[in-house]
């Protein structure tokens, strides 16, 4: 088989953070039950499916999974977390890469592990969720850990977490809520000045940015209007996003993504496992016949653009 494709957003379960949510009466993650997951069960999935490389996370909750979660198990289980994904990458090169878990809204915490993470293990980039808790990204005291990333031209993955408040009735918070969550922490980050100030940052959206390609005007014109900038700047600013396709390859959403995102900017994604294997092929399968990109815009959202983000690969 032709393995090609290059999954950026595909999840991690390791035991023993599964455990520790497990004590803390947390089994399950934006109302989907956590799955059964082992490396073996990826590197099939990953054959089945034409997967070459898989850049691997932790989903939400991530390490802060309630306000009073203690800063130093948060730390500890971020160190774990980490470590399982470099075993991971180092026993199967050139099938996994990583994004490092952090520990916001703890920076001190999440500076240091990026430094463990980039400069020890060999992280690919760091994953951050839109909000911890209903502290959204965008916040002053994130700037420390922005610098360090654009020092480093990072490639940062932002992951939907749970909105704060209450949930809706009937509504699973994957199936409506995630999107917005990526999306109110597209707007801030556009609006309070980080894709301006760090540049050399990479920034993936999450499930082809929830609203943001369809409603980018509509966010870009409110904060036009507030900032006084022209709108044809903040569009830019909108625009300088990555977009991953998970659960998001359809015919009623790649037209709206295609029409928005800067050439090179979207990158397959799978959501594996919370996406079990009959959806990753169902979502894949819809990729590959839909008429609307030719042959080079079919490699370019599987493999191609992602080499250009992760220099491991090879295009």
């Amino acid at each position: 088989m032709n393995l090609r494709r290059v999954d950026v957003h595909h999840h991690i379960l390791p035991p023993a953070y599964v455990q520790w949510l497990h004590a803390s009466g947390i089994r399950e993650a934006g109302g989907i039950d956590l799955p059964d997951w082992s490396a073996e069960g990826a590197l099939a999935l990953m054959e089945k499916y034409s997967i070459e490389t898989a850049i691997v996370s932790v989903s939400t909750p991530g390490v802060v999974f309630k306000k009073d979660t203690n800063p130093e198990d948060a730390r500890y289980m971020a160190r774990q977390v980490n470590e399982f994904a470099a075993g991971m990458m180092r026993d199967h090169p050139k099938r996994f890469g990583f994004f490092s878990t952090l520990t916001l809204p703890d920076v001190d915490g999440a500076l240091a592990e990026v430094e463990y993470a980039f400069d020890h293990l060999g992280a690919s980039g760091t994953i951050l969720v839109a909000n911890t808790h209903g502290r959204y990204l965008g916040e002053a005291m994130d700037l420390p850990l922005f610098e360090e990333l654009n020092r480093r031209k990072a490639v940062i993955f932002i992951h939907p977490s749970e909105l704060p408040g209450p949930k809706a009735p009937d509504v699973a918070p994957f199936a409506a809520d995630f999107l917005l969550d990526t999306s109110r922490a597209a707007f801030r980050l556009v609006r309070n000045g980080f894709i301006r100030k760090f540049p050399q940052l990479k920034i993936i959206l999450s499930h082809a940015g929830g609203f943001v390609p369809y409603a980018s005007y509509r966010m870009a014109g409110a904060i036009s209007l507030e900032t006084k900038r022209p709108m044809e700047d903040v569009l830019e600013d909108f625009r300088s996003f990555y977009f991953d396709t998970a659960l998001s390859s359809t015919p009623a959403a790649l037209p709206s993504l295609l029409a928005f995102a800067k050439p090179g900017h979207i990158l397959f994604g799978s959501d594996y496992p919370f996406a079990p294997a009959a959806g990753v092929g169902f979502f894949a399968g819809m990729l590959d016949a839909f008429p609307g990109l030719d042959a080079a815009g079919h490699e370019a959202i599987n493999r191609n653009s992602a080499t250009n983000l992760f220099p491991f690969i090879q295009r």
